[in-house]
């Protein structure tokens, strides 16, 4: 009953304020045809994200975990004139797919999509010298807290930084967990606590994907 309630209102949500786009439907559907599974985040939190990136005014993002796109898709779209998001695939199928999804939303000038594992492209970035100003953690959960040293190594003051599924179903608060994947968020709560250079908050979500949350952090100096 309760998550019928929530998936209620993420349909009333989503409806008066998501407006229908063939690009990123067709992001959803070609994801699920290739086997992909369904984990892209929900409607409105991609409006989130296009949002925050609109008030960061960010030419230069980050994304870790691409999956096929939909995410990388609302991002671009918010980008400042001349800028460019950076997103890693670890799966060459999923950047196949991610790619031609670009191609359809016709953003794909704006990307730039690195095959391979993550914690091996994040030092190639850094060699390259890139900054960022806002960067969005959503690949595998073990890793975050290694993914957030890689994003503060390459962010500026005032970087936006927003992680992904940081409450899995309630798990992140129970020290006795044995899932890997809330071990892993738990590390990176554990991270973000006093940390010097990053001030942050988590909010709670609920709705077609369950009862989860993102991470929200503002980076305090280069």
């Amino acid at each position: 009953m309760v998550q019928e309630v929530w998936l209620n209102v993420e349909s009333y949500v989503t409806g008066r304020l998501v407006p229908a786009d063939d690009a990123l439907s067709s992001a959803v559907e070609t994801a699920l045809a290739a086997g992909m599974p369904a984990i892209e985040v929900s409607p409105p939190h991609g409006k989130l994200l296009h949002l925050l990136a609109r008030l960061r005014k960010a030419s230069q993002i980050l994304e870790i975990g691409t999956l096929g796109g939909y995410s990388t898709i609302w991002m671009a779209r918010a980008l400042a004139p001349g800028g460019r998001i950076v997103t890693l695939e670890k799966e060459p199928r999923h950047a196949e797919v991610a790619r031609a999804n670009f191609e359809k939303a016709g953003v794909s000038a704006l990307v730039d999509l690195r095959l391979g594992v993550a914690l091996e492209t994040l030092p190639k970035l850094a060699a390259e010298g890139a900054a960022f100003d806002m960067v969005f953690i959503d690949a595998d959960k073990e890793n975050n807290a290694s993914y957030l040293d890689w994003a503060l190594r390459m962010s500026r003051a005032e970087t936006l930084i927003v992680v992904d599924n940081v409450i899995r179903d309630g798990a992140v608060a129970d020290p006795n967990t044995t899932d890997p994947r809330a071990q892993g968020v738990r590390r990176l709560y554990d991270a973000l606590k006093d940390h010097p250079r990053i001030d942050a908050t988590a909010i709670q979500t609920v709705g077609s994907k369950g009862y989860d949350g993102l991470i929200l952090g503002i980076v305090k100096e280069a």
